[in-house]
């Protein structure tokens, strides 16, 4: 199913996502971490389905239990012991602090990975095409090698699987052999398409001062609308964290701002700017659901 977010407007594509990977790095308050992870494993579920929990699985969810094992053992700050080892002191305030930081980590590359669905190639060369033209574009196919990458590194070794030469045929030096082969032709793959690509856009004047281009995005008043709200919210998150209302600090001890209106205030402005893509999503579905019923 297309993402509803996705026909939005790439400006507010662009800027949500801002939003939500900037205030997800510098924010390590708990609450805060919470609401990221649990709004970014949501829609990355929603627009990968099984291949999220995949990556969560496998890649994700160990790096928080890396960075809670491993932030007590290299700092030893803190004033809440909870035992000692032969070399060091393990504290509370050191294993919190890796399990925060582990989760950020975790929640940044999920909305990563939810980006990389949102924001295709077309749309990061629309923004910036006519500021940074030369960057876009190398961007741009960056964005696309992973996955077309994996797609032609396929065909490639099912061709050399047709004439008995693939990395499941042979010895195990022919198969070391015909692996290096694989390689070798998807390098060359690889960098013809680079080198037909950037041709290719010098033919049409990309880059040029004066080159128009073809554009299918419009700023409609649904994109408006976004972009007022998530500007409103942005900015309360912002002015939050620098009143204190995101204030925390871990050393010696654990030290919170204190819960009053203006937190409660910030906080909801947080869920209001991380769920709001699946909001969008869950609202075109009630409403898909409620036309179909009066049919």
């Amino acid at each position: 199913m297309r993402s509803v977010f996705s026909t939005y407007h790439p400006i507010i594509n662009f800027g949500f996502f801002c939003a939500v990977i900037g205030t997800g790095i510098f924010l390590h308050h708990p609450v805060f971490i919470s609401i990221g992870i649990i709004a970014a494993l949501v829609y990355a579920i929603m627009l990968g389905g099984k291949g999220t929990l995949k990556f969560a699985a496998l890649f994700a969810f160990p790096m928080v239990i890396v960075f809670a094992i491993v932030n007590p053992l290299i700092n030893h700050r803190g004033s809440t012991v909870l035992f000692y080892t032969q070399y060091s002191q393990i504290t509370l305030e050191a294993v919190i602090y890796g399990l925060l930081s582990g989760l950020m980590l975790a929640t940044v590359l999920l909305w990563f990975s939810c980006y990389n669905k949102v924001m295709t190639s077309d749309k990061f060369v629309y923004l910036f095409g006519r500021i940074m033209p030369a960057i876009s574009l190398i961007f741009s196919m960056v964005m696309r090698f992973v996955p077309n990458f994996k797609m032609q590194i396929k065909k490639i070794s099912d061709a050399q699987k047709c004439i008995g030469r693939d990395v499941t045929n042979g010895t195990k030096k022919e198969k070391i052999r015909h692996g290096m082969k694989i390689l070798n032709i998807m390098f060359t793959w690889a960098l013809e398409n680079a080198i037909d690509s950037a041709d290719s856009m010098r033919s049409r004047g990309y880059g040029l001062k004066d080159r128009s281009a073809f554009s299918i995005y419009r700023f409609d008043r649904r994109d408006t609308l976004a972009l007022i709200f998530l500007m409103v919210v942005t900015v309360i998150v912002i002015v939050g964290a620098a009143t204190g209302a995101c204030f925390i600090e871990f050393y010696p001890e654990i030290v919170m701002a204190e819960f009053s209106l203006r937190t409660i205030i910030v906080y909801i402005a947080y869920i209001l700017l991380c769920f709001f893509p699946i909001a969008v999503e869950v609202k075109e579905v009630a409403a898909w659901k409620l036309s179909q019923s009066r049919i």
